[in-house]
This record gives structure tokens, sequence and C-alpha cells, in this order.
């Protein structure tokens, strides 16, 4: 929506467990932030290389300076990456959509499945971007990838869902109850059309955005999701 900005706060369906997963992924992004923050420029943009999604190392299978987490294995990057982020909108942004959609995917699946759910979409986030540029040697990070999986999910398992949000057109603030396939639908479409106006544009992963990453996390959580049909729910309250 064009002048309006619309950030999730909140969700309706309850869980029936506590979200450790959730909470655990989150601290751990929080950790690698705070450690990130220690770093001086020149450290954290090799610290950025190593970890992060070089697509040409995907690609070729051969580290480039400097050297990977796991010299000559540059394909642990796919793990690695989720957890790191360029700034403190990137971090707030990706641990405030997990936090509102994560604990209801998790309590779906199941703690030990999650895991597993959370990690292959990610992976799967990092090897669509990679499809897309795979003469890239710009590294890719960030939890989006995983994250819009869990998006994928949620919006297959709770499409009734009614989402708190905070929406901001111009100077005014509302907090309107937007429906989950309307909030999420919006948000893929938007992730897909910059993606095919990003296709052949050479750009920073680490201040810009990878949105085929976005793209193939959201089709691989819809995906896994329909394959494994997790753990059916009674809720199914319709929202607007």
């Amino acid at each position: 929506m064009k002048g309006a900005d619309v950030i999730p706060i909140a969700d309706d369906p309850p869980r029936r467990s506590f979200p450790w997963v959730t909470v655990t992924f989150i601290l751990i992004n929080v950790l690698v932030f705070v450690y990130e923050l220690t770093l001086g420029p020149r450290q954290l943009d090799r610290f950025m290389q190593a970890v992060g999604v070089v697509p040409l190392e995907i690609v070729t299978g051969v580290d480039l300076p400097p050297p990977a987490v796991t010299p000559g294995i540059p394909y642990i990057a796919l793990f690695t990456s989720m957890f790191v982020h360029g700034g403190f909108m990137h971090i707030i942004g990706n641990m405030l959509y997990l936090w509102v959609f994560g604990d209801n995917v998790e309590d779906s699946f199941g703690h030990m499945r999650f895991i597993a759910f959370y990690l292959t979409c990610g992976v799967l986030a990092g090897l669509a971007q990679v499809a897309v540029s795979p003469t890239s040697t710009v590294p890719s990070i960030g939890a989006s990838g995983a994250v819009a999986g869990v998006l994928g999910a949620y919006l297959l398992i709770f499409p009734h869902a009614a989402v708190r949000t905070m929406l901001f057109i111009g100077p005014f603030i509302t907090f309107p109850r937007i429906s989950a396939v309307i909030l999420i639908g919006f948000w893929f479409v938007t992730q897909l059309f910059s993606g095919l106006a990003s296709l052949g544009v050479e750009t920073e992963q680490t201040g810009g955005v990878a949105f085929w990453a976005h793209v193939g996390g959201f089709v691989a959580g819809l995906v896994i999701a329909m394959a494994f049909r997790p753990r059916s729910t009674s809720y199914s309250r319709p929202a607007w």
C-alpha cells in the first residue's frame, strides 16, 4: 500500500505450548548481532563475507577470500547466514515477524519438526537467491528467507487469523486487525514483483533486500506445510 507502512505486532490464534524453539532462534540471532557490534568495520566486512551466502562460492564449491567459517566447505554458509544481520532495522524486522508468526507455526509442527522446517526453509531460500544470481560475489545474510517460510506455513495453517498491526498512513497511526490472507498475501506479492524488477541488477545484499530468497523461502514453507500437514488446530475464526 503506497504511502502506508504495516507492522504486525500480535495475532489471535491460541497456542498450546511455549514456543521455546522460536525464542531460542531469536536469542541466537540477537547474540550474534551483539557480537557483530563489537567488530570494527573491516572485521565486520570479513565476517559477513565468511558467514554469508556468496552465490559464486555455492555454485563453484570454492571459497573466496576471506576463508569461510569451515574452510573448504562454503555450503555451511547456507546455515550460518540466517543468523547474521546487517543492521538494527534488519534484525528487528525479522525477529518481530518470527515472534508474531513463528510461535503458532511451531505449535502446529511440534518443536523438533519446527527446527528442521525453519532451517530447511532458510537453506532453500539461500539456494533460490543463488539460482537467480549464480555469479554474484555479494554475500546474502539474514533470517528473512527462513522467516518467509514461516509466513508461508502460517498462511496455509491459519488463513483466517486476525493479525493486529500498527499501520502508518502519513502522520497517522492506527491499530487495525487484518486478515492473515490479506497481510501475508500482500507481502508475498510485493516480494515477487520486487524480485522480478531486480532481475539482472547487482545489489549489495548486506544493505539491500534479497527478494528471491524471500520468495523461495515462502514457497518452501508453503509446500512443506502442505506435504507434512502439521497438527490440526480447532482455530477457524474469520477475520477482515
